[in-house]
């Protein structure tokens, strides 16, 4: 078996995939994000991650960051729109330690006052550097404006306002309200025996209180396709094109993720790499992406590039995306496309805390954790035919919007 799988009396899940090795990863995975904040709580989840470390009812501070980084580890969080993670790195020997800590944190943070007053600069200098990004900023404007009037639309690290507004009675009644243990995955990976991982869970985690809640979540279904331009004080310009896309459970999700990779994925040889940096040289920075949720999903093709350019890169952006409307895949470039997603996922298998991460996330959103094969078999099984009828729904030019933002030098 390759992964091992576990639920506790509470309702808490656990999943751990045994492998060799000195080192070894586990963390929290919770189902609960921005997606999940009210209008007037926006930026709370993301908050919670920063001071879930300033205290508990038995430690300071600094006795939670030196109780792993004394023994050469590390711990760490991060909040997306649906999930809240914390985990952490160590020797495999400190496994019970890590997990003590990383359940104490959980279930017993004080969130002091002072501490959260404290962290609003840091977070408020976050939501400024974004500012001062605009190759990271546009995404969180597409998102905003492609799920206008939706949780989804707000940004993950709230607003300067909302943020102010955070307090200590606000961050408990977000947890009461969100956390619940049928929503939470305990996700480990490393050289642990089943015996020690039953034992340790059971002395640490079984006694988190029970809290059982479904996971209800809004439908979005009010996209209208835009374009919008802004005025912007940079050197370059930035374009973002986008539609909405394949949420989670999507049947057409895995030939989704093959036809992103083969348009404008990691690899030098993406169409629009080839095309757009290589062939023209219009921009140096190019790429797509596709982001699921529960319910519905994103796409966005991404570029930098001179002014004088922007249009340009436009055209051969959307003459990329016709042909893929247009143009049928051969027997030989359908396997080509599966056998290099293929090996990039054989590759990203060496990074065993994202695997961690990973798993976890699978056992919330599926209820289950697919192996390597059945990841390929889905893969292989994706024909060219189906590729034809993504491209259509996604990349149908009348619904795709386009946000840019123009130099003014």
């Amino acid at each position: 078996m390759e992964y091992n799988l576990y639920k506790l009396d509470n309702g808490i899940r656990i999943v751990h995939k045994p492998i060799s090795g000195k080192i070894a990863h586990c963390g929290f995975i919770i189902n609960t994000g921005s997606r999940d904040e009210l209008l007037e709580e926006n930026g709370i989840a993301h908050f919670i991650e920063h001071t879930i470390f300033k205290g508990t009812l038995k430690r300071k501070a600094h006795h939670i960051l030196n109780r792993i980084d004394s023994v050469g580890g590390e711990i760490n969080a991060y909040t997306t729109k649906e999930k809240t993670c914390v985990y952490a790195s160590f020797v495999v020997d400190y496994f019970e330690r890590a997990t003590e800590l990383l359940s104490d944190i959980l279930i017993n943070s004080t969130f002091p006052e002072k501490e959260i007053e404290k962290k609003k600069d840091v977070i408020i200098d976050e939501i400024h550097s974004y500012q001062d990004t605009p190759f990271e900023q546009i995404y969180d404007d597409l998102e905003e404006l492609v799920f206008c009037n939706h949780s989804l639309g707000m940004n993950i690290l709230g607003t300067e306002q909302s943020v102010n507004k955070i307090n200590r009675n606000t961050i408990l009644d977000f947890i009461n309200r969100n956390y619940a243990t049928n929503q939470i995955v305990f996700s480990i990976i490393g050289d642990v025996s089943e015996k020690k991982i039953k034992q340790i869970s059971k002395k640490y985690l079984e006694n988190i209180p029970t809290k059982i809640k479904p996971l209800i979540r809004i439908d979005f279904k009010d996209y209208k396709p835009f374009q919008k331009s802004i005025e912007k004080d940079n050197f370059q310009s930035h374009c973002i094109i986008g539609n909405v896309a394949y949420g989670a459970t999507d049947k057409k999700k895995p030939g989704f993720i093959l036809l992103n990779n083969i348009l404008g994925g990691p690899a030098m040889n993406s169409r629009l790499n080839m095309t757009i940096r290589e062939k023209y040289g219009y921009a140096y920075s190019i790429e797509s992406s596709y982001t699921s949720y529960t319910n519905t999903g994103i796409f966005s093709i991404y570029l930098g590039t001179d002014q004088k350019n922007i249009n340009k890169s436009i055209d051969l952006t959307l003459k990329e995306l016709k042909k893929l409307r247009d143009t049928k895949f051969s027997t030989i470039q359908l396997h080509r496309a599966k056998v290099q997603l293929l090996g990039q996922i054989a590759l990203s298998e060496e990074n065993n805390a994202n695997i961690m991460l990973g798993i976890g996330k699978s056992l919330l959103n599926y209820g289950k954790v697919d192996s390597l094969e059945e990841v390929y078999e889905k893969i292989n099984r994706i024909s060219s035919n189906d590729l034809l009828e993504i491209s259509n729904e996604v990349f149908n030019e009348k619904q795709l919007s386009t946000l840019i933002y123009e130099s003014k030098k």
